[in-house]
């Protein structure tokens, strides 16, 4: 009887039943992290902690260096009640009014006119961006010459036509005007620079549509570019409300007493000035804090006001409007033509 043999079967080897270790995530990005903290180390040191050191001191009577003392809203109860804050604010809004409003208008029509221009676009853009490069001290003490009462440029120039002169840097009106004026001539190339650019994204066939329906230049203007500059308008108005209510340097430069930053009769004296004057003049840090965080409410508030009459809730409607506006005019345009080639095939 043979005998078989039989081979025994080759060991199973089975896969491993333990699971590799997921990698930390944490690890992984430690690096990135640790490239992007220096900006977040730094706004913390000289950014936030500031900000909440102002809001902490605002509740305390501080010179800078003694004991603090709190008060508790004391700081802000005088506030309301202080009857140089309130003529601050004045000041501020008359400045903002006789800067801003003239500031932007203007910069549209130059914006405009560069965005038509044929010839040394590049030149006339380098001209209008270069003030708001300039030293805003150079600019100012330049514009102090040009409005000084006695030997001032602007004085010569009314006494050469017949008309008398006026004392700019004494009279409250003649105070705004020279700041404002200087603000205006600083930010202008800026706001047109901004303008300049939502300009060239509006297509050409929008302007190709109005000008075959007759549309004048200034029809066109108004109610084409305007209205599909909404976005970009509102934009410049409210960084041009918040750095107006900022103003500081201009009438510190132009009135370089210490113990009168604000002028005669403070016509100059802006909230920034003030909050300068009571926190590093007078050594009331508490009250500068409180003053701080009173202009903070302003300019949210007036950024609030100036969406919701510029942009707000109907911007988005505006804007449909205006594209089936344009629309429309293509559509009237491709008729046109149209009607224009089968009239031509008939003949």
């Amino acid at each position: 009887m043979a005998v078989t043999s039989k081979t025994a079967p080759a060991a199973i080897t089975r896969p491993s039943t333990t699971a590799e270790k997921p990698p930390n995530k944490y690890k992984q990005a430690f690096p990135q992290y640790a490239a992007v903290s220096p900006f977040f180390i730094l706004f913390a040191i000289f950014g936030a902690f500031p900000v909440l050191f102002s809001i902490w001191i605002s509740f305390h009577a501080w010179d800078g260096i003694g004991q603090m003392k709190w008060v508790g809203l004391e700081q802000y109860h005088y506030l309301l009640t202080d009857a140089t804050f309130w003529k601050t604010i004045g000041n501020t809004m008359i400045i903002w009014v006789l800067s801003t409003v003239p500031m932007l208008l203007l910069a549209l029509v130059i914006a405009n006119a560069l965005h038509n221009a044929t010839r040394l676009r590049t030149f006339y853009r380098i001209a209008y961006f270069i003030p708001n490069v300039t030293s805003v001290v150079a600019i100012t003490l330049v514009f102090g010459s040009i409005f000084s009462n006695n030997f001032g440029l602007l004085n010569a120039f009314l006494r050469s036509i017949g008309v008398g002169e006026v004392q700019w840097l004494t009279s409250p009106w003649g105070i705004k005007i020279a700041i404002a004026t200087i603000v205006t001539w600083r930010w202008v190339g800026y706001n047109a620079i901004i303008y300049l650019a939502g300009l060239q994204a509006i297509s050409a066939d929008v302007y190709e549509a109005a000008k075959v329906d007759g549309a004048s230049p200034r029809q066109t203007f108004w109610r084409i570019t305007v209205p599909m500059m909404r976005p970009v308008i509102l934009f410049t108005a409210v960084t041009s409300t918040i750095g107006g209510l900022q103003i500081f340097t201009e009438s510190r430069v132009l009135f370089g007493d210490t113990n009168n930053i604000g002028g005669p009769g403070d016509a100059g004296l802006t909230i920034v000035s003030y909050l300068y004057q009571s926190a590093f003049i007078k050594n009331q840090f508490g009250y500068g804090a409180a003053v701080g965080w009173a202009l903070f409410v302003l300019i949210v508030l007036f950024s609030i006001i100036n969406w919701r009459l510029i942009g707000g809730n109907d911007d988005e409607r505006l804007t449909r409007r205006a594209a089936r506006r344009v629309e429309r005019r293509i559509a009237a345009q491709n008729a046109k033509r149209e009607a224009a080639d089968v009239h031509a095939n008939v003949d």
